[in-house]
């Protein structure tokens, strides 16, 4: 099972360890394109930081993001697991999983990035501020830059169950197509509440993190969509089957919580 994430926008300091050595990453297909965001966003916070607090959408109390990018070369790095934080990764709680379910995150997760393309929480990262919605001078929109990088390097690690569970911004990074697709699930969270449902953002991040916590804890497997409907089913959440999947788009399923945390 490949599960894929997003990432924060909260995050943890950068690490005491050395500075992030792009060849050792996962992925290394994606060596080059990480190489070059890098250096654009930094020679971008190395220029005006008017200019780059605009690109990154920075309100005026994050304008301290510029100068922590233009020192990401040699900032310390930290295992992507522990940079990342906020309400899904809260939630996730990695650094409470036993060791067996540590192992299968490290094995299983994937973290999609506007820097880094997409990251193992093993791989050791700085913290950094660069949405995928940004648009770098040098490079254009991030996740088109990235869903070409992407294209050739993703497929070759889904190779089971996808569990697609990234915000639309990242998704747009790649997308699952042909037989991939056929085996991808995407997970909707609705509140329920006096017989009516709607969508909303805090319980979506929060069960999403719950639900890939309890698989890890688990030790589930499962390797098709419907497989996987059923082991959150054994594991006491609400899931309906919401489409089957097709060659061209995901199977979706809708998780419904009615009580608030």
């Amino acid at each position: 099972m490949l599960v894929l994430l997003p990432p924060s926008e909260g995050k943890a300091g950068s690490g005491d360890g050395g500075p992030v050595a792009l060849e050792r990453l996962s992925l290394p297909g994606l060596t080059a394109a990480r190489g070059a965001v890098l250096d654009a966003l930094v020679g971008l916070c190395r220029g005006d930081e008017d200019a780059a607090s605009e690109v990154l959408g920075l309100s005026p109390g994050l304008r301290g993001e510029v100068a922590k990018n233009a020192g990401l070369p040699t900032a310390g790095a930290r295992p992507a697991g522990e940079v990342y934080t906020g309400v899904l990764f809260d939630n996730l709680g990695l650094a409470t999983l036993d060791a067996a379910a540590y192992d299968r995150a490290e094995r299983s997760l994937l973290v999609f990035s506007g820097l880094w393309g997409a990251v193992r929480i093993s791989d050791r990262i700085p913290s950094y501020r660069c949405s995928m919605g940004v648009k770098l001078p040098q490079l254009g929109a991030l996740g088109a830059y990235w869903r070409s990088a992407m294209a050739p390097v993703l497929p070759e690690v889904a190779d089971g169950l996808v569990l697609d569970l990234r915000s639309s911004a990242y998704a747009a990074a790649w997308k699952p197509a042909g037989e991939v697709a056929a085996r991808t699930a995407t997970v909707r969270v609705l509140q329920e509440r006096n017989g009516k449902r709607s969508v909303v953002s805090h319980f979506n991040k929060a069960t999403k993190g719950r639900i890939v916590r309890d698989l890890l804890a688990a030790g589930a497997e499962p390797k098709t969509p419907g497989e996987l409907m059923d082991a959150l089913l054994e594991l006491g959440h609400h899931v309906e089957l919401a489409a089957e999947g097709t060659a061209r788009k995901p199977w979706q399923l809708d998780v419904v919580v009615t009580e608030v945390h």
